[in-house]
């Protein structure tokens, strides 16, 4: 897939092994992937993205791990939103409606606001559980925020552009949803939300506030919208139940990744026998170290629906991660499998062929990995995991050009450089994996230069 340059520095970092991956503070803002929440983002946005006349290849929409309610674009064909406004929303519909108005500030050209990615410092596969010791070091507290930070600073950066570029991303929004055949419902409730958010945060006290002066009243905005989209035809039109439902899925697995185990429990209580309350205290419970629990969670979702890839992976990352990677291997294979080899459930499943020490799931393991890198080169774990498997098979030159990738991707240029070249010398002059060792080396180097002049 065609990926906007303007990724990079969101992409160009790295998560650790798994056994040694910890959440990020909530302010390192961190990238999230997940294979299931990905897929979400990439369907609710497709027909936004065509009507604004773009081409969904090329456009991402990125999942930030920040607690404050707050989407942006950073230049080129991209729109980050952060995981504390997933939090916020009650619908996918209110979720499009900002991505609709963020894709009227790419298509309009608009300066670029880096406040909101400012210290976005690494990647976090949703897919890769905490683990008991993380969560023991407290870092599962550390990450949460999700539902009680970050909101005062939130309201200053919410969509941080001039009053002009905002009022022209609201209509361009608005025209991308009509003619998507999307309701205008959900950003007229999300804009709400943002003016109970400014009532109870006090912003509405100060009409002179550096906020109100790059952005127009909500009051206004809304007053603006509604009376547009309550005249397209689209605005009674009913919510797809089915997205819906994958949007609250999605929502409380972010829940229960990012939030305290203790906050889960309240939020989704064992009385929720919901799909998504079972989904969040699964993550709840492995965090906690309560194996037992958290595999009652996930096996009352297969009872459901078996055949789930996304709910295989979570069993098998729980297995995984709880030092069990044999028992993990069979759901984990089959959730390859279901997801049509979806990059990061094969990373998952090519870890922990690697993780049972038999050698014999060795060869597995490489084609897994390969397959997954090639479908998703910016997956810095799988290259980790193919590097330590081409290390274990004795083919040191691939391992270190594999390190290469995933250390060029942490903005590591120096051991970068240095891995490029080792994997240079080691490999048949000419052939593909020595023109890429190569062309690793030449970033690097202008990269250590660039970061040079700049000093």
């Amino acid at each position: 897939m065609m990926r906007a340059l303007s990724r990079s520095f969101a992409r160009a970092v790295a998560v650790l092994a798994a056994v040694a991956m910890v959440a990020q503070p909530a302010m390192a803002q961190s990238v999230l992937r997940d294979a299931e929440t990905e897929a979400l983002l990439k369907d609710i946005a497709r027909p936004l993205i065509q009507a604004a006349g773009l081409d969904p290849k090329n456009v991402d929409i990125v999942l930030v791990n920040d607690p404050s309610v707050n989407a942006f674009v950073a230049g080129g064909q991209a729109v980050y939103i952060n995981s504390g406004l997933i939090n916020e929303a009650s619908t996918a519909e209110e979720v499009q409606g900002v991505i609709a108005h963020e894709l009227g500030h790419v298509t309009g050209g608009h300066a670029i606001d880096t406040r909101g990615s400012k210290g976005a410092t690494g990647v976090s596969i949703l897919s890769l559980l905490l683990g008991a010791a993380a969560a023991a070091a407290g870092a599962g507290e550390a990450a949460m925020g999700v539902v009680m930070a970050g909101q005062q600073a939130a309201l200053g950066k919410f969509l941080s552009f001039t009053r002009g570029q905002e009022e022209a991303a609201d209509a361009a929004g608005a025209q991308f949803l009509s003619k998507a055949g999307l309701s205008g419902r959900g950003s007229i409730n999300f804009f709400k939300k943002l003016q109970g958010l400014e009532m109870r945060y006090g912003y509405i006290r100060n009409a002179d506030s550096e906020f109100y002066s790059t952005h127009p009243m909500t009051g206004d905005r809304i007053a603006t919208l509604q009376d547009t989209y309550e005249k397209d035809p689209a605005w009674t039109r009913p919510a797809d139940p089915v997205i819906q439902a994958r949007f609250l899925r999605a929502k409380a697995k972010l829940f229960g990744y990012l939030a305290e185990p203790k906050s889960t429990y309240q939020t989704y209580p064992a009385s929720d026998t919901s799909d998504p309350a079972h989904y969040a205290r699964a993550y709840a419970f492995h965090k906690d170290a309560f194996l037992d629990k958290a595999m009652a969670e996930t096996d009352a979702l297969l009872a459901h629906a078996p055949n789930d890839p996304y709910y295989l992976e979570l069993k098998g990352q729980i297995l995984l991660e709880a030092g069990k990677p044999v028992e993990a291997v069979a759901p984990l294979r089959r959730a390859t499998d279901l997801s049509s080899n979806q990059p990061l459930i094969a990373t998952t499943f090519g870890h922990a062929l690697i993780a049972t020490e038999n050698p014999a799931n060795l060869p597995e393991a490489e084609q897994v990995l390969k397959t997954a890198v090639s479908r998703d080169r910016e997956n810095p774990f799988a290259w980790y995991q193919l590097g330590v498997v081409y290390g274990q098979r004795g083919d040191m030159a691939r391992a270190r050009l594999a390190s290469a990738e995933q250390q060029v991707m942490e903005l590591q240029y120096g051991t970068a450089l240095q891995s490029a070249e080792a994997a240079e010398a080691g490999l048949p002059t000419g052939s593909p994996d020595w023109l890429r060792a190569q062309d690793i080396a030449m970033q690097a180097r202008a990269a250590i230069e660039h970061d040079k002049k700049r000093r």
